[in-house]
């Protein structure tokens, strides 16, 4: 078989420029384009397709060497919520459609989609285009409403019934980790021989140790302070106020840390927490935390980078999550990670080594693991060096190295005589 020459990603709802951090731009986002990377590098042409918000951009983007973002017009440009593209799915894959069209007779050698908008647009393609279809959940429905923070919204039975339809027709399943696997086996009744698990990295390059004491005073921080840092998407998912909660409650055990406490929130509203911008920031007020957190808004990875390796720790609080991947970019800063023990989590932190994983979201068990951590310096030690051997084991080469093996596996089923 002729190896892999061009491949088809398809994003619909984010687009991989976005600005990770704010909106429904975050992990995944960071994923496509690195994944798009490191697949070009090894010679095969990516064209990412996803839907244009702003009528000011290029139809075609050369984002890296061999990388292209295809912009689609589906809809209007702006005030489309993520739950009303649904309805932009028909126009989308029309335009993708017409778009392969132009090129000479098999152009794609596979499709691969990310989210199960974009399954519902590959598994068009795969039919009219003869190729096969791998396809990354990312986020799954029944996943997230079986542990749904207070206040969020529970993710309605179109799109449960979307991903039904997308497992069924993918040949494919990349999984994150052992336990999305699982989910999709014992969930969505995925066919085990089309499920393979696959991590995603991390950029040992952007996310690298650095001098705590430069960063900290490029950043305006105290050198001597405690920075407990959340970084993401401020939404009921990613639980930021468990965080707030769990400082308010390690201030009433131990006020002397109230001068050196500094809690960096990095990112901005997105999903439900639209719905309250600024209940955070209310939050903070409430607990008399205003002296000692600091809202910053998104930031680049080279910034984000910077921001983990100037912490002492960094909180990843969230209900659920499919990787986890700001928890592995803290990690290769040095820095360890608190997490709850959810989803991707426990195998992106090993407990103990690179960090603490809590069970469950009570701000006093949280207290705890904050507290252990500030206040035990041989433990913080002992982790930083954790931290830095688990983030090695996560590799965007290995990646794309594990997804070509997919993408191969993929055609070599589909063309197999019955």
């Amino acid at each position: 078989m002729d190896p892999i020459r061009r491949l088809a990603m398809i994003s619909l709802h984010t687009s991989p420029l976005d600005q990770p951090g704010t909106g429904d731009a975050g992990g995944m986002n960071v994923y496509v384009i690195e994944l798009a990377k490191r697949l070009a590098a090894r010679g095969v042409e990516v064209d990412i397709f996803t839907r244009a918000t702003s009528s000011s951009l290029d139809p075609v983007v050369g984002a890296y060497d061999g990388v292209q973002v295809r912009h689609i017009h589906a809809g209007p440009f702006e005030g489309l919520a993520k739950d009303e593209l649904p309805g932009q799915l028909c126009v989308f894959a029309r335009e993708v459609l017409r778009a392969e069209a132009g090129q000479p007779l098999g152009h794609y050698d596979v499709v691969h989609s990310h989210y199960w908008l974009s399954g519902q647009v590959g598994a068009l393609a795969r039919d009219r285009w003869g190729v096969p279809l791998v396809h990354s959940m990312h986020t799954m429905a029944k996943v997230k409403n079986d542990a749904l923070a207070e206040g969020d919204t529970p993710e309605p039975a179109a799109r449960i019934i979307g991903e039904e339809q997308v497992v069924e027709a993918a040949d494919m399943l990349i999984a994150n980790t052992d336990l999305e696997a699982k989910q999709l086996i014992n969930l969505y009744d995925a066919e085990p021989a089309r499920v393979e698990v696959v991590h995603p990295g991390v950029d040992l390059d952007v996310f690298r140790p650095r001098d705590k004491g430069e960063v900290r005073a490029e950043l305006g921080l105290p050198a001597d302070a405690s920075v407990l840092l959340f970084a993401g998407r401020i939404q009921p998912l990613k639980a930021p106020d468990v965080l707030l909660r769990a400082v308010a409650v390690l201030l009433e055990r131990r006020s002397d840390l109230r001068s050196r406490l500094v809690v960096p929130i990095v990112g901005g509203p997105s999903g439900s927490g639209l719905e309250h911008p600024e209940s955070l920031a209310q939050l903070a007020s409430e607990l008399r935390l205003d002296d000692v957190v600091r809202f910053v808004p998104p930031v680049a990875q080279d910034e984000l980078a910077r921001w983990a390796a100037a912490a002492t720790l960094v909180a990843v609080p969230s209900y659920n999550e499919s990787f986890g991947l700001v928890a592995v970019e803290a990690q290769a800063t040095g820095t360890p990670v608190v997490a709850a023990a959810v989803g991707g989590l426990t195998t992106v932190v090993r407990d103990g080594h690179s960090g603490l994983l809590v069970d469950g979201h009570d701000p006093q068990e949280w207290a705890d693991a904050l507290g252990r951590v500030v206040a035990d310096d041989d433990l913080r030690v002992r982790l930083e060096a954790g931290a830095l051997e688990q983030a090695r084991a996560f590799s965007w080469d290995r990646t794309a190295e594990r997804t070509l093996e997919v993408y191969e596996r993929a055609r070599a089923d589909l063309k197999a005589p019955v």
